[in-house]
């Protein structure tokens, strides 16, 4: 290829890095917000949190990027650009999938836990930040993970709206080269280098965060090995 589109498959690489940022941090804040909700000792935010979840999960992100970018203006007159209709679509999309992950995370911490949060008179938002979070957390980790990196592939679906992301500069090439399996053989290669690199990121912060509540990421089999020792009398792995 030339050094003219080399530059433009950087430039989409570029703008689906953005789009990726911009996304997942939203994704993020409508994952606790909504997962926290979930749990909420109220009926009717539990039931508006749960009826978010099941339409956003239950549509087609590509769907919603054609609804957010082409419905939304003719019915409200809002216009946006679209880097930030796709920020909100997959945002709002894979959202909805994250505050499953967040709630089912809280549910997990021991009831002990919270019991412990009342009998110290802790309120509701305090036994939430200083004790459920920092339990519920370490456990999203690889579920988010996971969940990081299907966002990602989705990000190939803005392209669409004629956004300049890796997928629309890499069929650009494409028209001009006439070269499909090349061209997208390094579309698919570099979409695996940014997983990667998003995995080993996580698998940092998992072991991080775990490591800060004494849980760390490398002893935990063997923790759990000497725990069925003990109280089973088989196995044990050879743990002391």
């Amino acid at each position: 290829m030339t050094s003219g589109l080399w530059e433009l498959v950087l430039q989409g690489i570029w703008t689906t890095v953005q789009l990726l940022v911009f996304s997942a941090l939203l994704a993020t804040a409508v994952s606790f917000a909504v997962g926290i909700a979930r749990t909420h000792r109220l009926w009717i935010v539990r039931f508006l949190a749960g009826f978010y979840t099941e339409v956003f999960r239950g549509t087609s992100a590509l769907v919603m990027i054609f609804w957010v970018f082409f419905v939304l203006p003719v019915a409200f007159g809002w216009q946006l650009v679209p880097m930030w209709a796709g920020t909100l679509a997959l945002g709002l999309t894979f959202g909805a999938y994250g505050s499953e992950i967040v709630r089912g995370a809280l549910k997990a911490v021991d009831p002990a836990q919270r019991e412990g949060g009342i009998a110290l008179s802790f309120t509701p938002a305090q036994r939430l930040r200083l004790i459920l979070l920092p339990q519920a957390v370490p456990e999203m980790i690889p579920s988010l993970c996971n969940l990081l990196v299907e966002l990602l592939k989705g990000t190939a679906l803005v392209s669409v709206m004629g956004m300049g992301d890796l997928t629309f500069s890499a069929n650009l090439v494409r028209l001009a080269l006439q070269q499909s399996a090349e061209i997208y053989t390094y579309v698919l290669l570099i979409y695996f280098a940014i997983a990667f690199v998003l995995t080993r990121l996580m698998r940092g912060l998992e072991k991080r965060l775990k490591a800060g509540i004494g849980k760390d990421s490398g002893t935990e089999w063997a923790a759990r090995e000497l725990k069925r020792a003990q109280t089973t009398g088989v196995g044990g792995g050879g743990v002391a």
